[in-house]
């Protein structure tokens, strides 16, 4: 956990933010007391990509015997 004043979050933001992991904790202070804390929590997953999960579905047969009980919402 990483401490710094006020003053010094202002100055330096973006820097700090930069730095942050995920997980890390950034305490920011005011007259020596905790005003705010900032958790890191930048994402590691890769954005999805159109596509990228054909033919990962498997249809053995077509089927609306299924949908019989649904037959009443349906239009």
């Amino acid at each position: 956990m990483t401490t710094v004043t006020i003053e010094e979050a202002q100055a330096k933001l973006p820097e700090l933010i930069d730095k942050l992991v995920p997980g890390a904790e950034l305490i920011i202070t005011r007259n020596d007391e905790p005003v705010a804390r900032l958790i890191g929590d930048r994402s590691t997953r890769q954005p999805r990509q159109p596509g990228s999960a054909k033919g990962k579905l498997i249809i053995h047969s077509e089927d609306d015997e299924h949908l019989e009980d649904f037959r009443e919402y349906m239009p």
